[in-house]
């Protein structure tokens, strides 16, 4: 058995592109292997900022023979189709083909067996596939070339049982070849020359000599653990984050964790305005005081090792960031001279959307609707939410805003607070964005509740309005966001809103009972559960229907609840299959049965069973109470059961029976699907 090793070198890969860039190249070499007949027992892949790596073990010197069947047209198709299937199969004539019968008629079978041999010869075909064929989210073309990549590729190590394979990759133009090698080069900074490679193990460890760690979860750990190092010496705590954790690791091949400081003259500056300037725009991680609060130490992460200890490239990125930060201050101080109210007026030169008009406009619609919110709940201050959404949108022509967009709102709420506005009002302002994601928090204070309901829903109705709706993967305008939000303040807020009359269309209803299915599958959820629910139609009330979802999912649960759906489906599965025979069947059996044609004691006592259920189903579901209403039905299956024993509903001679004890099927039917539509069920 033998060992693959494959390394693609080129200049810096974004950071986000990585780890799945590293795993396509894994996968496509994996199936090229596969369907080249060359088995391996296993595959690790790597990545770096300047390169991608993958070792392949267990691989036979000499590759089995690939047996491969082709499927051709009918026996007696046209002889054009024939002619086609021979050409593609490289068969001479039909005496090559099998005829077989598959059960649905006799069609022709080509066998093509594909002789094995060394392995190496077939590799370099694997690997030249898999490059052509590995997907990045962007690419680009470089000098006079005409292939594609991420970034220009400079060499590739292709080692087979320690041997360079022969092979090479064309960039096409006026470039020269990139053939297979041993050779690749070390740390862009740290390391000079070329380093020559035999295995897999001589990579790793000649990588290391040269200040690359290969994987990335290696470097990561170097990185949390010295950043952990740092902050416990200074006395601060290190606040971890997986994300730009992940990032950072993607940005160096030789991580040094460094200690930077924040000049106090910034401190007082809302502390999201330092994050933001320090995580999204430096990639430094913060540090929180004993207090929790944000303290004035970062780390930063060098791709160096630097000769004096790292003070210059600590004094080199304070200098930066004391750059961005003197811009945030002068906002800040700016900013605070001006009332949000004044700016109210600027929002007409900022156009929304083409087809939506300005922001000024767009906050007289969410004034709108946090209006109509408020009506509904009495512990929602009008007066506090109409100023509250009037003023929502008044950071986005400051200047903090206008330097770092990622905190409009968060700026709002600070600027509302300077100008001693309520603190509700302030805060509304600040969480109307939220949430924002899955992972974000709901606003639960009465005042941001109404006007975070009202921003979203403006959001969706808006775009429904002009047709940007959205389509398969494409969502430009983040709609299912948008629904999600509304859906989670709704139901972990509790809050009793009908959301018919704030919608303003009956497709975009249909929309949220969608992304409710998403959301309530994710929390495990049966989706046939919730499509009972929702296929009643009506309900606009997530509160209410989520309630009877978890109802019926929970009385589905139980034995009872198993065998009720068992007589629903026998009663359902007899009315639709006489329906299928008489297409008028539906008019005639609505209603309930005629008691004088009830003729036997099954028939009277599911009837009378069917009244009961009704007249104790009728008031459990107005007052809510839904387990009740599933309650109610377990005492159904022993009369139905007798039913189905002891009755012939299809008296063929007496056809007004027939009809009566079809309408008693119905009326099953009919009494059951008021709490939701069994039908649905699976099972």
């Amino acid at each position: 058995m033998a060992e693959l090793l494959l390394e693609l070198l080129s200049e810096e890969i974004p950071a986000r592109m990585q780890a799945r860039a590293a795993d396509d190249l894994k996968r496509l070499i994996c199936d090229g292997l596969k369907g080249a007949g060359i088995g391996f027992e296993k595959a690790q892949a790597f990545a770096t900022p300047r390169r991608l790596a993958l070792v392949v073990d267990g691989i036979p010197d000499v590759r089995d023979d690939v047996s491969e069947e082709k499927r051709g047209p009918r026996v007696g198709a046209p002889e054009q189709a024939v002619q086609g299937f021979l050409k593609g199969a490289g068969l001479a004539s039909l005496d090559q083909a099998e005829k077989r019968d598959t059960g649905k008629g006799e069609f022709w079978f080509a066998v093509i067996t594909k002789k094995g041999g060394p392995t190496a010869d077939a590799l370099g075909a694997v690997i030249d596939a898999a490059l052509k064929a590995l997907p990045w989210p962007k690419s680009m073309k470089w000098g006079s070339s005409t292939m594609q990549w991420v970034r220009p590729l400079q060499s590739i190590v292709a080692l087979f049982d320690g041997k360079v394979l022969n092979g090479e990759v064309l960039p096409g133009g006026q470039m020269a070849p990139i053939a297979f090698g041993a050779t690749t080069r070390g740390h862009r900074f740290l390391s000079k020359g070329t380093i020559e490679v035999a295995s897999f193990a001589d990579y790793v460890a000649k990588l290391r000599s040269a200040h690359v760690i290969l994987d990335a979860a290696e470097r990561k750990r170097i990185i949390l653990e010295g950043a952990r190092r740092l902050c416990a010496e200074a006395q601060v705590t290190l606040n971890e984050d997986e994300g730009l954790l992940e990032e950072v690791a993607g940005l160096t091949e030789w991580p040094v964790p460094m200690l930077g400081g924040i000049d106090d003259q910034f401190m007082d500056v809302p502390p999201e305005v330092l994050i933001v300037s320090m995580k999204v725009h430096l990639r430094f991680f913060t540090t929180s005081g004993a207090d929790g609060k944000l303290a004035n130490r970062f780390v930063v992460v060098a791709n160096n090792v630097a000769r004096d200890g790292g003070k210059t490239i600590v004094a080199g990125n304070e200098r930066v960031l004391r750059g961005r930060l003197a811009d945030a201050k002068f906002f800040w101080d700016q900013d605070r001279r001006t009332t949000l109210e004044s700016r109210l007026p600027a929002l007409n030169q900022i156009v929304f959307h083409a087809k939506l008009g300005t922001q000024a406009e767009r906050v007289k619609r969410i004034r709108r609707l946090a209006t109509l919110v408020a009506d509904r709940h009495p512990e929602m201050d009008q007066a506090l939410v109409d100023q509250a959404a009037r003023l929502c949108k008044a950071d986005l022509v400051t200047g903090m805003v206008g330097e770092f967009p990622e905190l409009q709102g968060v700026m709002g709420r600070y600027y509302a607070l300077d100008e001693k506005l309520p603190a509700s009002v302030a805060d509304a302002i600040g969480d109307h964005y939220a949430p924002a994601g899955p992972n974000d928090r709901c606003p639960t204070a009465p005042v941001s509740i109404a006007v975070a309901l009202a921003d979203k829903l403006d959001t969706l109705t808006s775009f429904w309005s002009i047709g940007e709706k959205p389509t398969g993967s494409r969502d430009p305008f983040a709609l299912r966001r948008a629904a999600l939000g509304v859906i989670r303040i709704v139901v972990e807020n509790k809050l009793r809103l009908p959301l018919k009359p704030l919608l303003e269309a009956d497709d975009l209803l249909a929309f949220f009972a969608e992304r409710l299915k998403v959301q309530m599958r994710e929390k495990g959820v049966r989706h046939d559960v919730v499509d009972a629910v929702v296929s009643l139609g009506g309900e606009d009330d997530l509160v209410r229907l989520l309630a009877r979802v978890e109802a019926l999912q929970t009385f589905l649960g139980t034995e009872a609840g198993r065998n009720l759906l068992t007589a629903y489906g026998r009663a359902a599965n007899i009315v639709r299959a006489e329906g299928k025979k008489d297409k008028g069947l539906a008019a005639k059996i609505a209603g309930a049965p005629d008691a004088a044609l009830l003729e036997q004691d099954e028939e009277r006592t599911v009837a009378t069973a069917l009244d009961q259920v009704a007249r104790a189903v009728k008031p459990a579901l107005a007052a809510e109470d839904y387990a009740g209403a599933m309650a109610a039905f377990a005492g159904l299956r022993g009369p139905i059961d007798a039913l189905f024993d002891k009755v012939t509903v299809n008296v063929t001679d007496r056809p007004e029976v027939r009809l009566n004890r079809l309408k008693l099927l119905n009326q099953i039917r009919a009494t059951m699907d008021v709490v939701a539509d069994f039908s649905k069920i699976e099972g």
